[in-house]
C-alpha cells in the first residue's frame, strides 16, 4: 500500500518535464513534488510518535526510496528525512529532539548530512575536532541545498551538529553528475558544534549502514524504470521491417537485465529489515546490498542504453536521468571494491589497514 501511494504520488507530480527542469534550475527543490509527498507523511515515517512523526521501519523508508529513483524524484530524503532524525533520535540531547524532530515531520526543517569521510577521505578533506571547534572540509553532504542545519562526522567518526548560520562555516554547492540530487561542501574554520551522545562510533556506523541500504534501495529503482524502458521501447522501434524486441539479441540483453535485477530486491529488503530486527548483521548484509546493487544497476543502465541505440544517449529521452543516478548511487558512500573489503573485515577475512 505504501508503495502504491508513493508510485501513483510521484505519477501524477514528477513527469519527466519536471526533472528535467529542477535538473537545469529553471524551478526549484523544494517545489510541488515534496508538497505532495509531505501530505502523505514521508517527511515524518522516520520521526518516532513522541515527536510528531510515524515511528517507521527502515525497510519502509527503502520502500520510499526505491519509489523515489524510479521516478529520479528531485526531492530531499535519505540524508534530511531518514539520516538526519535516525541520528537525533538516537544520540541527540533532549533540546535537539524537541526543537528539530517535530519540525522535520512536518517539513518545515531540514538537516543535511556529510558523512562521506567515515568512508574514504579524499586528499585534504576530512574534519578535525579538538575538542571545542571543528576545522576542515566535508565532502558530499546530502541533502545539502535549503538547509537548516547540518551533521557532521569528524575523522574520529563522532558525529556533530551545526546549525547553518555557525560562524566559520562556509556552504559550497557541489555539482556531481546526478543533478536530480543537491550535494554540497561544507568548509569549517573554528567552528562551533555540539557533538553527539555516541559509543564508540556506533552513530556514524548506523547512519552510513542506512545510507548504504537506501542508495541500493534507489538505485534499485532507477535500475527497475531503465529495464521496463528498455523494453516498451524494444516493442515500439522497428528495424528491417521488424519491431526490434523480436530479435534474439535483444530480447537476450531485456532478459539478461531482468535476471540479474530481480534478485537485488529481496537483498535490498532484507538488508533493510535487518538494520531493525537483527543489528548484529546489519552492517555486513549493508554492505553486501551495497556493492551488488552497485555493480548489477550498473550493467543495467549501459545495457538498456544500448538497446536504445544512439536515441539512449540524447536529451530527449532523458534516460541519462537514470543512468546517473546509478552512478552517483553505485559511488556515494564507498563503491563496489571499498564496500566489499570493508565487508571482508566485518568477517574477519581481512584486516582493516
Amino acid at each position: 500500500m505504501l508503495c502504491d501511494a508513493i508510485s501513483r504520488t510521484l505519477a501524477d507530480t514528477c513527469p519527466l518535464d519536471h526533472v528535467r527542469e529542477c535538473a537545469e534550475g529553471t524551478v526549484p527543490f523544494i517545489d510541488r513534488v515534496r508538497s505532495a509527498l509531505g501530505e502523505l507523511g514521508i517527511w515524518g515515517m522516520m520521526v518516532p510518535e513522541q515527536h510528531g512523526g510515524l515511528g517507521m521501519t527502515m525497510l519502509d523508508a527503502a520502500v520510499v526510496a526505491e519509489q523515489l529513483g524510479y521516478a529520479v524524484a528531485p526531492v530531499p530524503f535519505i540524508g534530511a528525512h531518514v539520516l538526519a532524525p535516525l541520528a537525533l533520535a538516537q544520540c541527540g540531547s533532549e533540546e535537539l529532539k524537541a526543537h528539530w524532530l517535530p519540525r522535520i515531520a512536518k517539513g518545515e526543517a531540514q538537516i543535511a548530512v556529510a558523512i562521506a569521510e567515515t568512508v574514504e577521505i579524499r586528499d585534504r578533506a576530512g574534519v578535525d575536532f579538538d575538542g571545542a571547534k571543528l576545522d576542515g572540509t566535508a565532502l558530499f553532504a546530502l541533502d545539502f541545498l535549503e538547509a537548516d542545519a547540518f551533521l557532521v562526522a569528524d575523522t574520529a567518526g563522532r558525529i556533530h551538529f551545526v546549525p547553518g548560520d555557525a560562524a566559520g562555516l562556509e556552504k559550497v554547492s557541489l555539482t556531481t553528475i546526478d543533478r536530480t540530487r543537491s550535494v554540497g561542501e561544507l568548509r569549517f574554520s573554528g567552528v562551533t558544534g555540539e557533538a553527539l551522545a555516541d559509543d564508540d562510533g556506533c552513530t556514524s556506523r548506523r547512519l552510513r549502514d542506512a545510507g548504504r541500504v537506501l542508495l541500493s534501495a534507489d538505485s534499485l529503482g532507477a535500475g527497475q524504470a531503465m529495464i521496463e524502458k528498455a523494453v516498451d521501447y524494444a516493442g515500439q522501434r522497428e528495424q528491417f521491417g521488424r519491431v526490434i524486441g523480436s530479435f534474439q539479441a535483444v530480447k537476450h540483453m531485456c532478459a539478461e537485465m531482468a535476471a540479474r535485477h530481480e534478485p537485488c530486491r529481496s537483498l535490498v529488503w532484507y538488508a533493510a529489515h535487518a538494520f531493525d530486527a537483527t543489528p548484529d548483521e546489519a552492517s555486513l548484509v549493508a554492505c553486501h546490498a551495497k556493492s551488488h546493487t552497485g555493480e548489477v544497476h550498473r550493467f543495467v543502465a549501459r545495457t538498456s542504453t544500448e538497446v536504445h541505440g544512439g536515441m539512449g544517449f540524447t536529451d530527449l529521452l532523458g534516460l541519462h536521468f537514470w543512468f546517473k543516478r546509478i552512478g552517483f548511487d553505485r559511488q556515494v558512500l564507498g563503491g563496489p571494491e571499498a564496500v566489499r573489503a570493508e565487508a571482508a573485515a566485518l568477517q574477519g577475512w581481512t584486516q582493516v589497514a
